[in-house]
């Protein structure tokens, strides 16, 4: 019988050198799969990216560790719903690296972040996903993630972009 892997989420601190570099190795390994857009992140952003995000008061990143090497990364950054007149939680990227997927580690950084949200006093969390990837979908779902929509007359929420710089 094969013994299960220790599986550790931790809230990162992005300023030990160690949690910055499987920061960095995760979202590039991200950044080359299709679901990232297929290609590396620039050597300047992905230097850079640690710190600028440890100084920011409403960034939170998660990092799974499997038999203590890094498998996985939620990164998530609050909003705030003028509806509720509450903060939310938006997740921002949730990713598995190749030889990790199947252990429910997405299932456990989504937990995580939701103890963040809980913890923060978050009215709801949000994501966005490609409607092509139906496995993230599935772990979504599974989660109690549906798609937003204020009335089904008026339609789901669509997620659009107008880039201001590269």
């Amino acid at each position: 019988m094969p013994i299960a892997p220790t599986i550790e989420i931790i809230e990162a601190d992005l300023g030990l050198t160690e949690q910055a570099d499987a920061f960095r190795q995760l979202l590039n390994a991200y950044a080359k799969d299709p679901m990232g857009g297929g290609k590396p992140l620039p050597d300047d952003i992905l230097e850079r990216l640690p710190q600028a995000l440890a100084q920011r008061s409403d960034s939170y990143s998660l990092i799974a560790y499997c038999d203590g090497k890094p498998a996985g990364l939620l990164n998530a950054f609050e909003g705030f719903s003028t509806f509720a007149c509450a903060p939310l939680l938006n997740i921002h990227d949730v990713i598995v690296a190749e030889g990790y997927r199947g252990l429910g580690l997405a299932d456990q950084l989504l937990e995580a972040a939701e103890g963040i949200a809980r913890r923060t006093g978050c009215c709801k969390l949000t994501l966005e996903v490609l409607e092509n990837n139906t496995r993230a979908q599935t772990v979504y779902r599974r989660c109690g993630y549906a798609g937003y929509e204020l009335d089904p007359e008026t339609g789901r929420a669509m997620f659009w972009q107008k880039v201001l710089r590269d």
